[in-house]
């Protein structure tokens, strides 16, 4: 089995790209993040627990309900679809780059990364909104759905509304809705970036166009959050920093910055790479070109023919050894 598995490391370097696919890594990369993985389940019953827990009732007074006499609208955005977009369409594109790079370290670590940038933000979301209680500008209907207002001898609200939706009333710090969208999206638009090689000076800012989409969907989001009356500016505001920078910190974890030189593609991608290198040795002592089709891999800027998306292909890779070694095509 092992020496299958170098066979196959050592025709990926001779075809110019490594051969990191579902079927010969798929599982050795799932085994090395299994700790990764049952902390995401972790993190899951974390966020179940988070959701199920009443908020902090605070304190809403008569003076304070002039800014919470909003109208109580629906969702513009439904919560169904915050998953859809947030993480289906980012997979779907990851997908879309495996099934040209066919690189498992790839497809696995975009996917792994997202997860984490969703889940620790909404565990940091809810947790926040359980603690704060703030009401979301709607509040008033929510909790005096007949317009009639009771406080008590303190000047506190005495809702008659149904629970559940005064519980949601006091969930408006900060908007789930726009970290989850930034944490998504955001992750999303940092992948592109790297793929794209948008920072790699050449000029082409065309490229980033692309990579403020996914940017812009998660502001629209945020802003039909004001728009329904669901949140106050400031909670889409920290929402949107909120999951911008844990998917930030997400995505480095496994991919270089976007800036980078080899910015196009995964940690474990280059170290599996250097691991593969010394299988080949001993093919670089019969045909020296192997060598020189592993640089020409690893240096992918070189051409950039062949380097747009970072899905580095060789170009050629059937063209017989002897009229390479002779300079024909």
């Amino acid at each position: 089995m092992q020496s299958k598995m170098r066979e196959v490391q050592m025709r990926g370097v001779q075809n110019g790209h490594a051969a990191h696919t579902v079927r010969s890594h798929g599982a050795a990369v799932a085994k090395t993040h299994m700790l990764d993985w049952l902390v995401l389940l972790l993190l899951v019953l974390i966020e179940v627990i988070l959701y199920l827990t009443p908020p902090f009732s605070r304190y809403v007074g008569k003076d304070m309900m002039t800014d919470l006499k909003y109208p109580l609208l629906d969702n513009t955005v439904p919560v169904w679809t915050v998953p859809i977009y947030a993480f289906l369409l980012p997979v779907v594109i990851f997908l879309l780059v495996y099934y040209r790079r066919r690189d498992i370290y790839d497809l696995h670590h975009a996917i792994l990364g997202l997860l984490f940038s969703i889940l620790v933000t909404a565990v940091i979301t809810d947790a926040i909104k359980n603690a704060v209680g703030r009401p979301r500008p709607d509040f008033f209907w929510r909790c005096f759905p007949d317009g009639k207002d009771v406080y008590d001898q303190l000047g506190n609200v005495l809702c008659n509304g149904e629970e559940s939706v005064i519980k949601e009333g006091h969930k408006s710090f900060p908007s789930g809705h726009t970290s989850w969208s930034f944490a998504g999206l955001g992750f999303l638009s940092l992948y592109l970036s790297g793929k794209l090689q948008a920072f790699d000076r050449s000029g082409h800012v065309a490229k980033l166009c692309i990579v403020f989409l996914p940017l812009l969907a998660a502001c629209l989001v945020a802003i039909s959050r004001v728009d329904d009356y669901w949140h106050h500016w400031q909670d889409v505001f920290a929402g949107g920093l909120l999951g911008l920078v844990v998917a930030t910190f997400c995505y480095l974890q496994f991919f270089p910055p976007p800036y980078h030189p080899e910015g196009w593609g995964p940690y474990a991608y280059f170290r599996e790479l250097e691991e593969s290198s010394a299988y080949s040795q001993a093919a670089d002592t019969v045909n020296p070109l192997n060598a020189e089709l592993m640089d020409s891999h690893v240096e992918s800027k070189e051409d950039d023919s062949d380097g747009f998306l970072g899905l580095h292909l060789a170009s050629d890779s059937t063209m017989p050894i002897e009229d390479a070694e002779s300079g024909r095509r």
